[in-house]
């Protein structure tokens, strides 16, 4: 698997392996506002076993520098707890990777999770298996790594994120028969199961170049070229628009909207008026949540 290393100068990909570490550099936020129960000793414990769990565990066959662990953050919010082991919770799910030559970072996945429910006892330890299902907070925790971990290889090769997205199809297949909502194709057009089934369908791999494009292409020459990266995230617009016909309310192109509207405005913001009036027409087709943000683009200031 390609892997990305930053080294003095230059930003390349290469297959060579260095002083091991994990691949995920994640921070974990166990939230309980609707919560009453005073003695919430067991969900410190369980932020602790959720942050080691992601962290200390191998995901992929690279090995990461200690720098280039992705970021992520895992807000898990209780909504219900039965003061033993059964919890219903959402969580808000984030991953960002640098940008070349700056001290940015720009987003590459943002997503709600409202079905995030779990069982979980005080000092349980988060066992996972490849290949079945044992519990479902350690089957969603492995299945959220490998979708950031694979977005994150896709923004750096063409499609370099499939084998994560396959381990991630794998756990929904084996969760199929999990007493939790959230795996199933029946149950929603948003879920787990359409973000899995939509990374490892071919028919969806012009989003998956659009991402790479959009950073490797685009915003990772900025810092040489600013036209010229300017001019490759604008023309990932007409793929975006070419996509939605054919496949119109993917649950990938949501997600790709939800990570980069503020995005496309910070850096579109400097283009020409015409430029940016193209944008923002077909932005606000494209993601009409957005609409409102994208009437910036509308100025004709630089």
């Amino acid at each position: 698997m390609l892997k990305r290393i930053f080294i003095g100068f230059g930003l390349i990909v290469t297959f060579v392996s260095y002083a091991q570490a994990q691949e995920l550099n994640a921070r974990v936020q166990i939230l309980s506002p609707q919560i009453q129960n005073t003695n919430k000793r067991v969900l410190d414990v369980l932020a602790t076993s959720v942050r080691d769990f992601l962290n200390t565990r191998r995901w992929s066959t690279d090995n990461f520098q200690a720098q280039e662990r992705i970021d992520c953050n895992f807000i898990i919010n209780i909504t219900e707890w039965d003061g033993g082991s059964n919890f219903k919770a959402e969580a808000q799910i984030q991953s960002s990777r640098p940008v070349y030559g700056t001290t940015f970072n720009s987003t590459i996945f943002n997503y709600s999770d409202k079905e995030f429910g779990f069982n979980y006892t005080e000092g349980q330890p988060l066992d996972y298996s490849d290949q079945n299902y044992l519990n479902n907070l350690s089957s969603l925790l492995a299945f959220y790594a490998n979708i950031i971990i694979g977005l994150d290889y896709d923004s750096f090769s063409k499609y370099g994120g499939s084998p994560l997205f396959a381990k991630a199809q794998t756990i929904v297949n084996n969760t199929q028969n999990a007493p939790f909502p959230g795996w199933k194709a029946f149950e929603s057009l948003r879920n787990r199961y359409w973000l899995a089934e939509n990374l490892t369908n071919k028919a969806y791999n012009p989003i998956r170049e659009v991402l790479y494009n959009y950073h490797r292409q685009g915003l990772d020459i900025m810092h040489d070229n600013q036209s010229k990266g300017r001019k490759e995230i604008m023309s990932t617009l007409p793929q975006l628009q070419k996509i939605d016909k054919q496949k119109q309310g993917s649950v990938l192109t949501q997600i790709f909207f939800t990570a980069k509207a503020d995005e496309f405005i910070n850096l579109l913001s400097q283009s020409d008026p015409r430029d940016k009036m193209n944008a923002y027409n077909i932005l606000t087709v494209l993601d009409p949540a957005n609409a409102t943000k994208y009437e910036m683009l509308k100025s004709n200031r630089r």
